[in-house]
């Protein structure tokens, strides 16, 4: 894949935001890390000491100061040419018991936390940018338990095909990512030894995806060979939402 330039990456410190800035590093691509998990943030700073990395702590939600890190990040390394919106949180509870306060922070974090780093991203892109945003299956199928997480997920999807609308006459490209059930940290954190059963169960290919599968698809998306692909939303699910009634294992 043909990859260049400089990609910010929100949730980079952990997860698969943190494999996807380990695969741009590898591919030579300059990377911003902004995580509000100051400790991994640290960590990410002494690991990757010495190479073109740099790493802030960061609220999304905080339209100043996602443009103070941007700002910074663009000092250091130049124009954006990409940007991968990976910060997240989720909840796993039935509707009713959901705490309006909860539905709020979940689609703040989620939803307008990406639209306002695509909005940062836009003030300080170079000739091109393409931007990935995380959705979920969650967002595309109703799963019990994610009424929040399902909304905001959905609503990151509609988003980045407005925006994919808006700016593609621009020299900028929104796309986004879907993930299925795959062992990432939120995951592990989420889902109980019950719960991989029935997602796995419902899941064509009987397993949960690992982090670098679902990089692969971003890094795809970030380089030139996905140029003229615009507006796309990119299942990584192993399946599970076309899937119907399943043959018995």
């Amino acid at each position: 894949m043909t990859l260049s330039g400089h990609v910010v990456i929100t949730g980079g410190a952990s997860g698969i935001g943190e494999a996807t800035a380990i695969a741009l590093l590898d591919e030579g691509v300059a990377v911003t890390v902004l995580d509000a998990d100051r400790t991994a943030v640290a960590r990410m700073e002494d690991r990757f000491e010495g190479e073109d990395i740099a790493a802030f702590a960061c609220d999304v939600t905080d339209e100043d100061e996602v443009d103070e890190r941007l700002s910074e990040a663009a000092a250091a390394f130049g124009p954006l040419s990409g940007l991968v919106n990976c910060a997240g949180i989720a909840r796993d509870m039935p509707a009713e018991k959901t705490p309006v306060e909860t539905f709020r922070q979940i689609l703040d974090v989620n939803l307008t936390g990406s639209f306002i780093l695509c909005q940062a991203a836009l003030e300080h892109m170079g000739d091109r940018l393409s931007i990935v945003n995380m959705s979920s299956v969650s967002g595309l199928r109703a799963n019990a338990g994610r009424v929040a997480y399902g909304a905001s997920k959905a609503g990151v999807a509609m988003m980045s095909q407005v925006l994919a609308t808006e700016w593609g006459g621009h020299g900028v490209r929104v796309n986004v990512i879907a993930p299925g059930p795959v062992d990432s940290p939120m995951v592990k954190r989420l889902h109980t030894s019950e719960d991989r059963k029935i997602w796995t169960a419902r899941t064509p290919m009987r397993r949960y995806g690992n982090v670098g599968e679902v990089t692969n698809a971003i890094l795809f998306l970030l380089s030139d060979e996905a140029s003229y692909i615009n507006g796309h939303v990119l299942a990584v699910d192993g399946g599970f939402s076309p899937a119907g009634i399943m043959p018995d294992p």
